[in-house]
């Protein structure tokens, strides 16, 4: 009996999750009317880079070609060697009228090595609104006119982006694309359509040059592993709204082998885990595949069939297409064994570097 109760539960919830998940990503699909073009956004965005990614110029040439003008591009890095200078020197010469500024400074402010680099693009910035976005991130052409307008209200801190991701490669790069839109996309949603604002993506952080200031700047995240998230976490706790932007931009996934995707993911699932530890221990019911199974297993009624079934056609129809439906088994079963393993370990891998999952920053003290 217990089993069959707990088959039931756990059916009846995921099913429930993957039907949430299909019709709100359908629902955000709608855009509302484009606003007017044209004007100027008087912002300065940063881009913090770090060597020559497979579509770097491609990404970087998104910002260039916005609906307005009067906003500025501050692309950084830290090694004079770079091949990232190249592509900017690149961007330079065909954009000649967008005013794009190069820094590099090798200067290093604590153990965050991307904040070091914001930090040094942030004494370039020219504009009161600052736009932060990832070097691998690629928008539409009326990103800076809809990102920038929440923070005309005193009470918004942060502008935060979604982001769907576009595989540069074959299978992993495609299955690890179907990490981002099949799954970490739809469980913000579920999570913004409940009232949660405790968010930030690295994707897209816009703010006002004076809401950083309050927080303590840059410097205030140099030490800490999540640095997006904190970004919005500290304008929260100093009273301000995180807005979530309709905007959603592209993000590369560039993985060609399991190892590589395994530890990008185990990445992001412990850094989770990090910061939300009790929710993180119920994700398992997002994992639409393997709990339907397992639920059914145990509670092999017509009623559950069915139940699983509608929980099964929202999870293909959430992947879009029929290949990725297709895969979209074998991308829960990694996300269930990514999840198992996260729920253990205390580092991650990021570039080349081994970091702590634990923030090292608590009360206002570096542990």
């Amino acid at each position: 009996m217990a089993a069959t109760l707990l088959g039931s539960a756990l059916t009846c919830v995921s099913a429930g999750y993957a039907v949430a998940a299909a019709m709100l990503t359908r629902r955000a699909a709608v855009r509302p009317d484009l606003p007017a073009t044209g004007g100027e956004v008087r912002a300065s965005v940063l881009k913090p880079l770090c060597g020559a990614e497979p579509r770097l110029y491609d990404n970087l040439a998104t910002l260039c070609r916005q609906s307005v003008t009067g906003y500025q591009i501050v692309c950084g890095v830290r090694d004079p060697d770079d091949p990232a200078i190249a592509v900017v020197r690149r961007l330079q010469q065909d954009f000649p009228g967008t005013d794009i500024t190069l820094v590099i400074d090798p200067r290093v402010h604590g153990s965050n090595l991307k904040v070091s680099n914001l930090i040094n693009l942030a004494a370039q910035a020219r504009h009161d609104l600052l736009v932060v976005a990832d070097s691998d991130i690629a928008v539409p052409p009326d990103y800076l006119v809809r990102v920038t307008a929440p923070l005309a209200d005193p009470g918004v801190g942060i502008v935060t982006c979604l982001y769907r991701g576009r595989p540069v490669g074959a299978f992993w790069a495609k299955l690890g694309a179907q990490f981002i839109d099949d799954w970490f996309a739809p469980s913000v949603r579920i999570a913004h359509a409940g009232g949660s604002r405790r968010f930030a993506f690295g994707a897209t952080i816009a703010l006002r040059r004076d809401t950083l200031t309050q927080i303590g700047g840059f410097a205030s995240l140099s030490d800490r592993l999540a640095d997006d998230f904190w970004l919005g976490e500290l304008t929260r706790q100093a009273g301000l709204r995180t807005v979530l932007s309709d905007v959603v931009v592209t993000t590369d996934v560039t993985e060609t082998r399991l190892a590589e995707l395994w530890t990008h993911e185990l990445r992001w699932l412990r850094t989770i885990r990090s910061l939300n530890p009790a929710g993180f221990a119920f994700t398992f019911i997002t994992f639409t595949w393997p709990m339907l199974v397992l639920g059914v297993a145990l509670s092999p009624t017509p009623a559950m069939l069915a139940v699983a079934l509608a929980g099964l056609v929202a999870r293909c129809t959430l992947a879009g297409s029929l290949s990725a439906a297709v895969r979209s088994p074998l991308r829960d079963v990694l996300l269930l064994a990514g999840w198992g393993s996260a729920l253990a370990g205390r580092q991650v891998r990021w570039r080349d570097r081994i970091l702590p999952v634990r923030d090292p920053v608590q009360d206002g003290k570096v542990l």
